[in-house]
Parts: structure tokens; C-alpha cells; sequence
């Protein structure tokens, strides 16, 4: 198999690793690339048992340029996956396709570390699921907020002090905009000229950027454990029933807000343009599946948020639309050093179509409010 990162030349000594062949007794007959992840390398594992049935796991390289200390990484997605199982066994459920599970090595870790220093780990593969890369419809829309919010229902009581941040001050909109800031004063002056009324639209909405912090630190929002990446091709959905699985990816779990993940939600998953869209016409929030996701959200968290927390949805989803505005315009200005970029422009494409969706938030702003508070009088 040819190996396009050299960064996974050591793939075959991963594999041996853990053992898989062993614990199966079967052979593997394939390894491939897998997925479409931007961050990390990943890879389907295909084992034929003697009684010639199949199994499959996912084996991942993960990116320590990105998360730079891997070890504390899978502390926190072992204690939240432990914690989940317990309680998906603990209601019936079924531990092997409603969480992700690691698998250890042969030497009992969670993780391996190979002779050039990358990381692997080994996730069994959940079958009979499927992923969506976008949404098809508002049924769609809605078990997705059931499961990001029973995500949330089930962490509720988990001690998210304890989590390392994987990317100190991810979702921190501040910090966010501080560097937005040096980008303005240190980026390419071409670009910054191109991009003039971005920049201005941006610097106009500062006084928005430490709303949620300032709420956080005066106590009156808790701090949880939050996902800080919820599209919705980051949940599996069971083949046949179409039902919200498992959540995936789980890298960014750490200490956050619960408004962050659902205004992220709603950035990816209510825009009516796709999030580098060139023609902004097209571009808007579409109330029906920014409803039907707060309808979901809500239910699934089922009585688990506070009352300034379900008030303050909204803002949830207008800060984070203006937070990811804000990286992709300062990636922009300082030469597309970390999106990749497939065309010219194309970062400035991508913070033009998130600030459309901040200023039709805006104008929706009403609208938005009252579908909160249509929910969410019957949630806390």
C-alpha cells in the first residue's frame, strides 16, 4: 500500500502493535486510507476469521502538530468513553456501537508509540452505520440535536475540571480575537486591503466576543464536557433505522460550554450555502432546521441545562458563527497557514459565508429567540 503522509511509514509496526490477528485469529487482507478527516491519518483494517466472516477496525496516526501531547488526549477520551459506556450498559443499550471503544495494545496501553516518535491508536469498527456529510433533511437535523444533546445528558455529571484541554482556548472567542487582531496588524497588506470590509465587520462585533467567557467566570454558566466539534458528519447513524448512533471523533472533548456545541451545530448544519460558497445569496439561516435542531437539542438533554444556558442558545450560535468567521479571515491575512486551501482566495470565500450567516442571525434574531423559548419553557 503506498502511504501519502511519510509520517505513516511506520504503519505495519503500529499494526503489529495490537495485536489484532491474534485476538481474532485471523489474517489481515486489508489497509486503507479511510474517511476524509483533515487532521489526522486514517486507516480501515480488514481481518478474515477462519470461519471466513470479517472484522474491521479503524486505526488512526494522530496529528501531535495539531494535539501536541497525545498521551493526555487518550486520558480524556478513555475516561469519557468508560463513563458512557456504563451508562448506555447500565439502560439496556449497546456499549459496542453507541460509543467508541479503544482497543489496547498487546502491552495493555491505550495507545502506541512507534520508532519515529507518531501516534497510533485502534478503534473497533461500528457496523451497519453511516455517515452524513451534510444535511438532507430536517428529520436528519433533529436526531442529530437528540444526539449531541444526549451527549450532553450523559456527561452532565462528569467533572469536566478533570479533562485536559487538548487546544487550550479552542472555542475561548477572545483569545480568538486577539489573534485575529495581530493578523490585521502583521498579516500580507494585499490581503488585508482585499479584505477590508471583512476586517471592519468583524472589529464592529468585538464588544460580542467575551459574552459567554464573562458569563462563565461570573458563575453564572457551568463549565461541561462538550464535543467543540459537532457537525454532523461527526455522529454515526444506524443503517437501517437511520437513528443517531454514536458519537465520533472525539479529540476536542474537554472542558467547554454547552453553547458551543450547539452553536456549532447550527453554523454547520443551517446554513443554506455550503461554507466556502462564493455567491452570497445563497447563503442564510434556515429557521426550520435551526428549529428543528433546538427541538432535538433540548430533548436530548433532557432537563440537564440550566435556564441561562437554554436563554442563551442563540448566542451560542451566533458567537461561534463570528468565532470560525474570525480564524478563517486571520488564516487569510497570515498566508493559509493552517486550513487548507484548495483555490485562490479561498479562506476569505470561507469568513465571507460565516459572516453572512452572523448578520442574517441577526436580522432572525427575534425569530430565533422565540423558537428558544418555545422549547425550552419545557426543558429545564
Amino acid at each position: 500500500m503506498s502511504v501519502l503522509n511519510p509520517a505513516c511509514a511506520k504503519i505495519d509496526e503500529a499494526i503489529a502493535a495490537f495485536g489484532i490477528e491474534t485476538a481474532v485469529n485471523g489474517r489481515l487482507i486489508q489497509k486503507v486510507p479511510y474517511g476524509n478527516g483533515h487532521i489526522n491519518d486514517t486507516f480501515l483494517l480488514r481481518y478474515e476469521t477462519p470461519d471466513h466472516t470479517e472484522k474491521r477496525y479503524i486505526l488512526q496516526r494522530m496529528n501531535h502538530d495539531i494535539f501536541r501531547n497525545p498521551p493526555l488526549l487518550m486520558e480524556n477520551i478513555v475516561h469519557v468513553t468508560n463513563h458512557l459506556r456504563g451508562i448506555i450498559l447500565s439502560r439496556g443499550g449497546d456499549a459496542e456501537r453507541e460509543t467508541l471503544n479503544v482497543l489496547k495494545t498487546s502491552d495493555g496501553a491505550d495507545f502506541f508509540q512507534d520508532s519515529g516518535k507518531n501516534y497510533w491508536r485502534v478503534f473497533p469498527f461500528i457496523e451497519r452505520s453511516i455517515c452524513l456529510e451534510k444535511v438532507e433533511s430536517a428529520k436528519d437535523f433533529y436526531d442529530s440535536g437528540v444526539a449531541f444533546g444526549g451527549f450532553q445528558k450523559m456527561l452532565a455529571d462528569y467533572p469536566a475540571k478533570t479533562l485536559h484541554e487538548t487546544i487550550p482556548d479552542f472555542h475561548n472567542t477572545p483569545s480568538r480575537f486577539r489573534d485575529f487582531k495581530a493578523a490585521v496588524e502583521e498579516g500580507d497588506d494585499r490581503r488585508i486591503t482585499l479584505a477590508r470590509r471583512e476586517i471592519a465587520f468583524a472589529l464592529d462585533r468585538e464588544g460580542d466576543t467575551s459574552v459567554l467567557t464573562d458569563l462563565l467566570n461570573q458563575g453564572k454558566l457551568p463549565l461541561r464536557v462538550t464535543h467543540n466539534d459537532t457537525k454532523l458528519n461527526n455522529i454515526l447513524f444506524d443503517e437501517a433505522t437511520r437513528k443517531a448512533l454514536c458519537i465520533i471523533d472525539l479529540d476536542t472533548v474537554m472542558p467547554g460550554l454547552s453553547l458551543y456545541d450547539f452553536g456549532d451545530s447550527i453554523r454547520f448544519g443551517a446554513s443554506t450555502g455550503a461554507e466556502d460558497e462564493t455567491d452570497l445569496d445563497k447563503v442564510e439561516l434556515d429557521l426550520s432546521l435551526f428549529e428543528a435542531f433546538t427541538k432535538g437539542y433540548l430533548e436530548g438533554c433532557d432537563g440537564s441545562l440550566t435556564e441561562k444556558e437554554i436563554e442563551m442558545l442563540p448566542m451560542g450560535a451566533r458567537l461561534m458563527t463570528y468565532e470560525c468567521g474570525i480564524r478563517f479571515l486571520a488564516d487569510f491575512l497570515t498566508g493559509d497557514t493552517y486550513f487548507k486551501v484548495h483555490r485562490e482566495n479561498h479562506n476569505l470565500d470561507r469568513a465571507r459565508t460565516q459572516f453572512k450567516l452572523v448578520a442574517d442571525m441577526e436580522a432572525k434574531w427575534d425569530q430565533m429567540k422565540a423558537i428558544v423559548e418555545k422549547y425550552g419553557s419545557c426543558s429545564v
